[in-house]
């Protein structure tokens, strides 16, 4: 898919309403939304790129209308969504098993290369970096999710997922992702660490975190 600039994947709309709609129902749904002005996706989702701005409205109207809790839920779930729609349809299944036969650390630099040439189907307009090792190191400057918050905790637990839930499918099933830097609360960048052993993944995920995801 060709970049387009300040457009972002469609995934973080249409995984939003399917969460909504499972979770709070069809009325709810339509009520945030409709606060987002964005009730013509619900009636005709979209299949192709859609404008960031959009995306920065809907997670606002999330949190207005449900209150952090609960619009973290929501996100949560939506990036669960992600995650599955992309190994589902976006990432050939052959790389797929490539990716689960080779050691960890090789596993993770391969999906990290492949994050990085579709930067833009999450940044938007900003601006997205990684950094192999261990943890795993992925920032987005500019971040649609959370662009215009302002917030005592991170808020883009639906990238956080997402990122988790790919790197246990991939890379290592003990895999944890946690948002530690959130533009959101005055950091340059929304900063998100992959770790996978499990024994070291506390030490490994200093400063604020996000709400971890199943």
């Amino acid at each position: 898919m060709p970049r387009e600039a300040g457009r972002v994947g469609p995934n973080a709309i249409t995984r939003v309403a399917e969460a909504l709609r499972a979770h709070r129902g069809e009325r709810l749904c339509r009520e945030v939304f409709a606060a987002a002005g964005l009730t013509h996706h619900l009636d005709s989702p979209p299949a192709r790129m859609v404008a960031e701005e959009e995306v920065a409205a809907l997670q606002a109207a999330l949190r207005e209308r449900l209150g952090d809790a609960h619009a973290g839920r929501i996100a949560r779930e939506a990036g669960k969504l992600t995650a599955d729609y992309l190994l589902a349809h976006r990432i050939p299944r052959p790389v797929q098993w490539l990716l689960r036969a080779l050691p960890a650390g090789l596993a993770a630099r391969l999906l990290l290369l492949a994050i990085a040439r579709h930067a833009w189907t999450f940044a938007g307009s900003g601006g997205l970096s990684v950094a192999a090792g261990h943890p795993v190191r992925v920032a987005i400057t500019g971040c649609p999710l959370c662009r215009g918050q302002h917030a005592a905790h991170p808020l883009c637990e639906l990238y956080a997922v997402t990122l988790e839930r790919l790197f246990v499918r991939l890379v290592h099933p003990g895999a944890v992702a946690r948002e530690v830097e959130c533009a959101a609360m005055g950091a340059p960048a929304c900063v998100f660490l992959i770790a996978w052993r499990a024994e070291q993944a506390r030490e490994s995920f200093p400063g604020p975190v996000a709400a971890r995801g199943g």
